[in-house]
């Protein structure tokens, strides 16, 4: 275990910021606060993981309680929302007064129940989802979504500015979450288009690689398409011209060819499963974009 200097291990001390949770984000963040001017107490579960914030002025906390101590704002950057329980009940009364924010992946309800927690235990609560990679963090190439206590937003925004760029999506404390988890939600079924492609392509012998080569800028050009698709739904009228049918988008030749390659075709069956019940239901001629109709939630 790594030896912190016990000038470092003075939990009473005061300091700006405290950071719970020292994996590769938490870490990510406590640097850039540091690197900003601002004091740092850190903690973490598994030992040994402070050293390299200490040696550029972090102290840190043997116990979640006196990390809270150290601080009037508790960063909480952990695995998950139960994580994030078990580690905050450790310090509940020293959390009390103090400003919590959650920058822990956690649902829209996860991050309600968080919130309803701390409103009962007098503590006030602003919950973040991240948009970037560690290595984003004090570059404000990333951005971080909050919402929760205006309150507590607006006079954290200098600090939190020192992380990436910010955005308050309301009061409502699980709508970072929500705006987070359907950007990714993009991306990852983005990402699984791509390696389904990449499957097929491999059966001709074609590397990922090269695939990739050939994908990228045609994603790149494709996503252009999304502001104009945006304009039809928010329209309601997926009648309007120069939109590409349900009927022409049939993607079901991509589906047998995969199925012919012996490549599972389950992630473009998916779409073609949106696009048939909008044609079974009627909208055959309307544009492509009418699939949102099938997905929103009072469809």
């Amino acid at each position: 275990m790594d030896v912190v200097p016990e000038s470092n291990r003075n939990p009473t001390r005061a300091t700006d910021v405290t950071v719970l949770g020292l994996g590769a984000m938490g870490s990510a963040l406590a640097a850039a606060l540091l690197d900003a001017g601002r004091s740092v107490t850190v903690w973490n579960r598994t030992p040994g993981r402070a050293s390299e914030l200490v040696g550029r002025g972090a102290g840190a906390a043997d116990t979640v309680a006196e990390a809270v101590l150290a601080s009037p704002v508790v960063i909480a950057c952990l695995l998950d929302h139960s994580s994030v329980q078990k580690t905050l009940h450790l310090a509940v009364g020293e959390l009390r007064g103090r400003t919590l924010v959650n920058v822990t992946t956690t649902t829209p309800n996860e991050s309600r129940a968080l919130a309803s927690w701390a409103a009962e235990h007098g503590i006030d609560h602003l919950d973040g989802a991240i948009m970037a990679v560690p290595a984003m963090i004090g570059s404000r190439s990333g951005q971080i979504f909050y919402s929760g206590s205006r309150a507590a937003y607006d006079a954290l925004l200098p600090t939190l500015e020192v992380w990436a760029t910010s955005e308050f999506h309301g009061e409502d404390a699980g709508l970072a979450s929500l705006v987070d988890l359907a950007m990714l939600s993009g991306m990852y079924q983005m990402f699984t288009g791509f390696f389904h492609g990449a499957a097929m392509a491999a059966t001709m012998g074609m590397s990922a690689s090269d695939f990739a080569a050939r994908q990228a800028p045609f994603l790149a050009a494709m996503a252009e398409e999304l502001a104009g698709y945006a304009k039809v739904i928010d329209g309601g009228d997926y009648t309007v011209a120069g939109q590409q049918s349900l009927e022409f988008s049939d993607l079901s030749h991509i589906v047998r060819a995969s199925e012919e390659e012996g490549v599972a075709p389950s992630p473009i069956a998916a779409v073609q499963a949106l696009i048939s019940g909008q044609i079974a239901a009627g909208h055959g001629s309307e544009g492509l974009a009418r699939i949102y109709e099938s997905l929103r939630s009072d469809s």
